[in-house]
């Protein structure tokens, strides 16, 4: 196995559910640069959005000025420097140097899973042309609120929808960003309302280190890696609809007050428990 290679991925690092679990060996060398550049500590975007900046237009690019629109949008868009598909309020040149290089970081940041409880139900009593509808309304909303709190949206995998809050972009309080964007998110599934909510859904939040960046040869994906991960999707598991179940390292960092709900969870495949805060509409 040559420098930088990953091992194969073997039954015995999947979780009892069938979810991946990399060892920290398996995962791809930090980078020093993409480090800088995905906690917003590199200089190396000073210049250009200094240039950018002086081209007279909105949106722009919240990492590099690109503009979006006006005159000088299918200028950038020739430089590759159009609106990014996880995220719109990036250009896509800003984090497709990522995916060329195959490169990311080991770094701090704040993860949000959420998926509808009772999808299987729900989608057998609708029928599919119904249910088609509901999930397509259930993207949309999503991808709103998460991209309007600076999220990445990672991806959607059925009825569940997995965000990345990214320092660079989320900024220093990615936790608090989270925690925002959860709540916005049960109130724009209509959790709160006389009629209850179109779509029920159950939310994990949860800080802390993972490897952030490209993963995969032939086929790449610009996503998280590592035990933080597993956690967030857990919480997400565990919380009940109309739930919002934050880790209490995330509550800490996010401000909330201490005085909230709190719960004691065993979570598959970990042997120590995990307080969490709970959070409603």
């Amino acid at each position: 196995m040559g420098p930088g290679s990953r091992p194969a991925v073997t039954p015995e690092d999947t979780t009892s559910d069938g979810d991946a679990t990399l060892p920290d060996q398996a995962l791809p060398v930090s980078d020093p640069q993409w480090r800088a550049l995905l906690e917003g500590t590199s200089g190396s975007f000073g210049s250009g959005r200094r240039f950018f900046a002086l081209i007279p237009s909105s949106p722009r690019c919240k990492m590099c000025n690109a503009p979006f629109a006006g005159f000088g949008a299918p200028v950038m868009r020739l430089m590759d420097r159009g609106r990014w598909a996880k995220n719109p309020n990036i250009c896509s040149f800003c984090f497709n140097a990522l995916e060329r290089g195959r490169g990311g970081a080991e770094i701090d940041l704040t993860l949000l899973f959420a998926d509808i409880r009772g999808s299987t139900t729900l989608g057998e009593s609708m029928g599919a042309a119904s249910f088609h509808q509901l999930m397509g309304r259930f993207y949309g909303e999503m991808t709103r609120v998460l991209v309007a709190n600076d999220a990445v949206v990672d991806k959607f995998v059925g009825d569940e929808v997995v965000a990345l809050f990214i320092p660079v972009l989320a900024g220093p309080d990615h936790p608090g960003r989270a925690v925002q964007a959860a709540r916005e998110m049960l109130k724009a599934t209509g959790h709160g309302d006389a009629a209850g909510p179109w779509a029920p859904l159950g939310i994990g939040i949860h800080t802390g280190p993972a490897y952030v960046g490209t993963v995969g040869d032939t086929v790449t994906d610009f996503t998280a890696l590592g035990d933080t991960v597993n956690v967030t999707a857990r919480l997400a598991s565990a919380a009940a609809g109309g739930e919002i179940l934050v880790s209490a390292d995330a509550a800490a960092l996010a401000g909330l007050q201490p005085d909230l709900e709190t719960r004691h969870l065993t979570l598959r495949g970990r042997q120590q428990s995990l307080d969490v805060r709970v959070l409603h509409v």
